[in-house]
Order: C-alpha cells, then sequence, then structure tokens
C-alpha cells in the first residue's frame, strides 16, 4: 500500500521533474521567455519568475531525491 503511494509520487515527481527543467533557458533562450523572462533576463541578470523556476526544480529534486532513496530503502531484497 504505502509502496504504491510512494510510486505514484515518484512518477508525478519525475514527470514534473522533466517539465521543470525543459521550462529552464538555455543559451539562447528557452521556454521560460514564454513567461516574461526574456529581454528582461538579458538587461538585469534574472528575472524573478527565473528565480521561482529555479525554486521550484530545486524542490522536485529533492522530491525526487527522497523518493528515489525511499523506494530502495523499501524494495531492497
Amino acid at each position: 500500500m504505502i509502496t504504491a503511494v510512494i510510486v505514484a509520487i515518484h512518477v508525478i515527481t519525475s514527470l514534473g521533474l522533466i517539465v521543470l527543467v525543459l521550462l529552464h533557458s538555455g543559451k539562447g533562450g528557452g521556454l521560460s521567455d514564454m513567461f516574461g523572462g526574456g529581454m528582461g533576463a538579458a538587461a538585469a541578470g534574472s528575472t524573478m519568475v527565473e528565480k521561482n523556476l529555479d525554486r521550484m526544480t530545486v524542490l522536485a529534486a529533492l522530491v525526487f531525491l527522497f523518493t528515489t532513496l525511499t523506494l530502495a530503502l523499501v524494495l531492497q531484497v
């Protein structure tokens, strides 16, 4: 029962992490430009949208790490 819940959280987090990483801007812009990270990022460093995107990505990565370690310990043979 608890394993199924952890697996569901793990799958949702992994898909969310993929989306968040793809939203980050690379050298030539990126999908984060859709949300206001375009010219402001070039002129003033990083915008509030990019900072929040970074925070959400780190949070998703920590949840992913926690669920991965938990599954490794629970499903240990």
